[in-house]
């Protein structure tokens, strides 16, 4: 590939309702590699019938976020790498200005090796301006074999060298119903509480109790989540009862291993 070539790596489990709009919004990539977790659906099929350019590669996740996202780092050829999630894409003016500076060298210095991206989340076909997922700030495009992905769960990319950020956001359309909303929770918070287990973290009843209170105050009131409307209730109530799970579950398995 080129000096300036960039591969897109995309994460895939069976999100066939917004999985063709990602890759679509890909295709200016010089190369999209779909790192797929033995997904149980025919959209697979479809994929490579539909988009036959992508190449697709099968690893067991096995609950650590990082270690998928960096096989798909050893998977890809290009210069830079972007990391996109199956159920966010790339708006036009993203793209332009990640062309820009990658491969037209406007503003271009040789010594950034990442840029950290905004995201944008559409939460019940709502964009929200407000609350917990307001500023995020992701570390999504970089230079390969200048960073590894570490944390199985909230993963962040510890790329070395001096670090841009870019204006336009990524567009996230998570969760379209309440249940995936819950069923996504629920995953989470049993790998993060695991995974805070064996690091030998401890809880107690007051970090159960009043932390997820204070984070919905905070988010809701302080980070004008009321703002985004309804929207922004149920996600500011949802990232609270998030923490809430992720310290009773690891309050649950210390005590039961503790008393066994």
């Amino acid at each position: 590939m080129t000096k300036n070539s960039i591969s897109a790596v995309v994460l895939y489990k069976d999100e066939e309702d917004t999985i063709d709009r990602c890759i679509r919004s890909l295709s200016w990539c010089d190369e999209i590699v779909l790192i797929d977790d033995y997904s149980t659906g025919k959209k697979l099929i479809q994929i490579k019938e539909s988009f036959p350019s992508v190449k697709v590669f099968k690893n067991h996740l096995n609950d650590d976020f990082a270690s998928q996202r960096n096989y798909g780092l050893t998977k890809s050829s290009g210069l830079w790498i972007l990391f996109i999630d199956a159920d966010e894409l790339v708006c036009e003016k993203l793209k332009l200005e990640i062309l820009s500076i990658i491969k037209n060298n406007h503003i271009y210095r040789d010594e950034v090796n990442g840029y950290f991206i905004p995201r944008l989340d559409n939460i019940f076909r709502k964009k929200l301006k407000h609350g917990e997922t307001a500023k995020i700030r992701l570390l999504r495009l970089g230079r390969k074999g200048k960073g590894i992905w570490k944390g199985k769960v909230h993963e962040v990319w510890e790329i070395e060298g001096e670090k841009g950020l870019l204006e336009y956001p990524i567009s996230h359309y998570p969760h379209p119903t309440i249940s995936a909303f819950l069923k996504s929770i629920n995953r989470y918070t049993d790998i993060r509480a695991r995974n805070l287990y064996v690091m030998g973290k401890k809880t107690n009843i007051f970090s159960v109790v009043v932390y997820p209170l204070g984070k919905f105050i905070y988010n809701f009131i302080f980070r004008l989540g009321f703002l985004d409307g309804m929207q922004g209730f149920v996600v500011s109530i949802f990232m609270s009862f998030h923490s809430f799970l992720v310290r009773s579950k690891l309050w649950m398995l210390r005590h039961n291993n503790d008393n066994e």
